[in-house]
């Protein structure tokens, strides 16, 4: 597949944030529910004045209720819309789009740009809090509510011991033909000043559910009903364990999608397609 620009268009990257608790998702629906997509396709069909809607790519396709910090899109304009709108364009932009989702850049990206395929990481936090009032008000469509006092050295020994390259499909929820191998590279836990718990989760990529899975797991943990080592074995054991429980998506954003420099653009993208496996491993997944 070639990440290269039909003659006569522009690919422009987008950086921009959104409170997801409004939305269907991040991605289109048959059935026409509101998704961060449509909102922003529709508002750069209105402020270009286009019969055309302009399709975006996105770094990370995030689910119904799930927020974004920092969220990275492509779309490839005519290179005449491009040229006369650019200057204008965030501006107009924020005229028309409501008043949650908001983007903060739009710039003609480098040769071999793909807002998915060009990422070698993503940076999510999980934000809870166990303190036995609740959730601060103004916190509570960012932050869950866990009814027991959490242990966060517990939470980030278990943690430890699901960093790096496995197959997560007992954290994920399985779609045909996709695999479930991913590199964690940081998955830790810290407590702020006001006893809200925070989960810092990167990886190379995520399968759907994985992060609140394995928030999940860690939760188990944190409040003495498993030990340390349980979500390990639960990775060991490669299915789904029911007592994983998948938490709500609101305590969740995507904070941060990280490229590599515009020279490795071309040969990330051709990785990134790449079907991956785990060494000694004879393909499925």
């Amino acid at each position: 597949m070639s990440d290269e620009v039909e003659p006569g268009f522009v690919r422009v990257r987008l950086d921009l944030s959104y409170d997801g608790t409004a939305f269907s998702g991040w991605a289109k629906q048959a059935r026409g529910q509101r998704t961060v997509q449509g909102e922003i396709e529709d508002a750069l069909r209105t402020v270009t004045r286009s019969g055309t809607t302009y399709e975006l790519t996105v770094a990370g396709r995030t689910d119904a209720g799930v927020h974004a910090r920092g969220q990275v899109a492509h779309v490839d304009l005519p290179a005449g819309v491009w040229a006369e709108h650019r200057e204008k364009l965030l501006k107009r932009l924020a005229g028309r789009l409501p008043r949650d989702v908001r983007i903060w850049r739009a710039a003609e990206a480098p040769a071999g740009f793909n807002a998915r395929f060009s990422a070698v990481w993503r940076r999510y936090a999980y934000r809870v809090t166990d303190h036995p009032g609740g959730v601060d008000p103004l916190l509570r469509g960012h932050v869950l509510w866990h009814d027991w006092p959490l242990d966060v050295d517990a939470m980030n020994e278990a943690a430890a011991g699901l960093l790096g390259e496995h197959d997560f499909a007992a954290y994920c929820k399985r779609r045909e033909g996709a695999t479930t191998i991913r590199t964690l590279q940081r998955l830790s836990w810290e407590r702020d000043a006001s006893g809200v718990l925070t989960a810092t989760v990167k990886a190379d990529a995520f399968c759907h559910n994985m992060v609140r899975s394995l928030v999940g797991a860690l939760l188990f943990v944190g409040d003495g009903h498993r030990p340390a080592d349980w979500p390990a074995k639960v990775l060991a054991a490669g299915v789904r364990d029911s007592a994983v429980h998948v938490v709500r998506p609101y305590g969740l954003t995507l904070e941060e999608v990280g490229y590599p420099a515009d020279e490795l653009l071309a040969a990330r993208n051709r990785e990134a397609r790449n079907r991956r496996t785990l060494p000694g491993a004879s393909g499925c997944c």
